[in-house]
């Protein structure tokens, strides 16, 4: 059967072939993964649904100490055929690798520099001293470019922006570096064979971020409608109490002008036509512990998670669409309560929206740029006795606020946990991460990674009985919550909402279960989810992609979950498993690019549990296939079937 005896199949079977990763020296290689064809005449065949099998959670030491995946993807077409195809995972490189560079030379994967360009040091062993690199790659955007040109690419010009939120420990394995390096991104061009998709590394270029003061701990990440990378700065540097790695930041940043009001925003990436990045941090949009952003379809509507204990939930709507350099930042006030019985999943949670204010982002950059914390508020860890402060409570801690006169604006955008508190936000869930689209439902989803302390009444690590939020107890597995998303909402002063993409109540899609340890040490029943982190949606494949950040499951693994299967035990399937300790990370789900799909799909830190090391065999296994537990990789699950190339078809 040719191409065009039948281009219908063909277009359907090319929607979701998948195609190998660049091989990787030690990995083990792949040989061209191509589409598994089949016979059929019916010229009219279309795509209808797809399915993965669900992959046993591995047991051996062998399978546990790397990515690991029995899954296949079976599609099914109107003419009542299935194509079925073997998933596979391969990494474009490994973290501490050298790859070729953007204008010549080789670069480290994932090293570390300062805001003047200089490589940073690690000089912890003083007989090797080598330049830092991260073994915790993040968020990950596949996009193109029009017009594109770089040397080296044959194909279609596909270009990959991936962020490195931190890296673990030093080389002498007992310094920790969590929080003390500016987060580098970088830009990969990738050349995409038009014939069957595959993807290979040409270029690596590492994106000059000194024009935004450097970058904060970037975690996840999303594309935006009009292809652009939206970065995260996680867990904003407490200005009244800074982290005390915050020194060793701004030292290894090189800048010692810099203050912590700089960190906590978001930062936009634009790739250029050469293979290079421009970036811009958008510091109107809330300084909260962002994680990943979603955009509405109408390029102008953003929801965003907070990854922080008495964290709320955001919104931002921009003046002008395919524009976040100046917009409205509100916050959520639930309506009713968020209790144990919600977590049933059949109770709605329904939400107004208080507006905390509206900038530009140079306007908020400037009182970044000049305001010392105890002109914006006067803030006390300590009871002052004294009724002009408010008692909240910041990141699980007891604070007393009291807001200096006239300070409003500078207090939403820079203070943007305490006043959305003190401004009666539901500022009570805890690690609200990851958050995503369904558009055809009009449903936005959001990954609690856990539910605790702050969300469990009359726990004294931040519960408060005004965020109507209160669990009789802890679910530390977390679960995921499913926003309805509607037209004609107003604020709590009753101004409308220009935008028809509020979300205007929720429920509890999916949760994990607490468990006893197993014998494989899993804390959280291995057969659901735990501490969902990174959500992405899949509307061709009307799969919600689900990645964990856990220390409950001992190997992290890789969810989809199809919202049109009624039944939850079929709908939800392992598709990877990650090496233990490890944290499974860059989760991007591409429906189609040049009319091919990717599921992008790292991890991190592997080894890294006091359970890993302590099991001899699993500890060493790791340490031999990710340079000493300090290499991570940057990748993603392909198909991995070779009968019949695509042009064959």
């Amino acid at each position: 059967m040719t191409q065009a005896s039948n281009p219908s199949r063909r277009q359907a079977l090319k929607f979701l072939a998948g195609v190998p990763m660049l091989p990787v020296a030690g990995l083990g290689s792949a040989s061209l993964l191509t589409a598994c064809g089949g016979g059929g005449s019916d010229a009219d065949a279309t795509f209808v649904s797809a399915t993965f099998s669900s992959t046993p959670a591995p047991t051996s030491t062998a399978d546990r100490a790397t990515t690991y995946t029995t899954s296949t993807l079976s599609v099914k077409l109107s003419d009542g055929t299935t194509q079925t195809f073997n998933l596979a995972y391969q990494p474009f490189f490994l973290t501490g690798t050298t790859v070729p560079k953007l204008g010549g030379g080789t670069i480290l994967a994932g090293s570390y520099y300062d805001i003047n360009k200089n490589p940073i040091i690690d000089n912890t062993v003083s007989a090797s001293p080598r330049q830092f690199f991260s073994d915790s790659p993040d968020g990950t955007s596949l996009l193109t470019v029009p017009n594109a040109k770089v040397d080296g690419v044959t194909g279609n010009h596909v270009f990959a922006v991936v962020q490195f939120e931190y890296t673990t420990w030093a080389q002498d394995g007992t310094t920790s570096m969590y929080g003390k390096l500016p987060s580098p991104i970088a830009v990969l061009t990738l050349n995409q064979d038009p014939a069957t998709g595959k993807l290979s590394l040409v270029k690596y270029h590492n994106v000059d971020t000194s024009s935004a003061h450097g970058l904060w701990i970037t975690c996840g990440a999303s594309l935006s409608p009009w292809g652009t990378h939206l970065s995260s700065e996680e867990y904003e540097p407490d200005a009244f109490s800074l982290p005390s790695y915050y020194t060793d930041f701004v030292t290894n940043l090189g800048d010692s002008s810099v203050s912590p009001y700089h960190y906590g925003h978001l930062p936009e990436v634009t790739v250029k036509t050469d293979g290079s990045a421009s970036i811009q941090k958008h510091y109107c949009m809330g300084r909260i512990s962002h994680e990943l952003v979603q955009v509405m379809p109408d390029n102008r509507t953003v929801i965003m998670g907070d990854d922080a204990t008495n964290g709320g939930l955001f919104l931002f709507i921009a003046d002008t669409a395919k524009d976040l350099s100046a917009g409205t930042l509100y916050v959520a006030q639930l309506q009713n309560d968020f209790n144990t019985a919600t977590l049933a999943g059949t109770a709605s949670v329904n939400l107004k929206w208080i507006k905390l204010g509206h900038a530009t982002s140079d306007y908020v950059e400037a009182l970044a740029d000049t305001l010392d914390p105890a002109q914006i508020m006067d803030v006390k860890f300590a009871d002052p006795s004294d009724s002009s402060y408010t008692k909240i409570f910041n990141n699980g801690v007891a604070n007393w606020v009291k807001l200096v006169s006239g300070m409003e604006k500078a207090a939403a955008f820079l203070e943007t946990h305490r006043y959305a508190y003190l401004k009666g936000g539901s500022m009570g869930l805890t690690k609200l991460e990851g958050t995503t689209v369904n558009i055809k439902d009009k449903i936005a989803y959001s990954a609690l990674q856990n539910m605790q302390d702050s969300m469990v009444t009359n726990n004294a690590n931040g519960w408060n009985a005004a965020s109507r939020i209160g669990l009789d107890s802890a679910l530390k597995a977390g679960g995921i919550l499913a926003h309805t998303l509607s037209s004609g909402q107003t604020d709590t002063d009753g101004t409308s909402i220009n935008s028809e993409w509020v979300p205007s109540s929720f429920k509890v899609l999916l949760t994990g279960k607490d468990i006893s340890a197993d014998a494989l040490g899993n804390t959280a029943n291995p057969d659901k989810i735990a501490n969902p982190d990174n959500l992405k949606f899949s509307e061709k494949l009307r799969t919600l992609f689900i990645g964990e950040d856990s220390g409950q499951h001992t190997n992290n693994f890789l969810w989809a979950y199809n919202v049109d299967e009624t039944d939850p035990e079929k709908a939800l399937k392992r598709i990877l498993s990650i090496p233990a300790g490890g944290e499974s990370t860059g989760l991007h789900a591409v429906d189609e690019i040049n009319g091919w799909t990717y599921i992008m799909s790292n991890f991190q830190h592997a080894g890294d549990s006091s359970y890993v090391r302590g099991i001899t065999a699993l500890n060493d296994a790791i340490k031999t296939n990710y340079n000493n537990k300090f290499a991570a990789a940057v990748g993603y699950l392909t198909a991995a079937s070779t009968s019949i190339k695509l042009n064959e078809l």
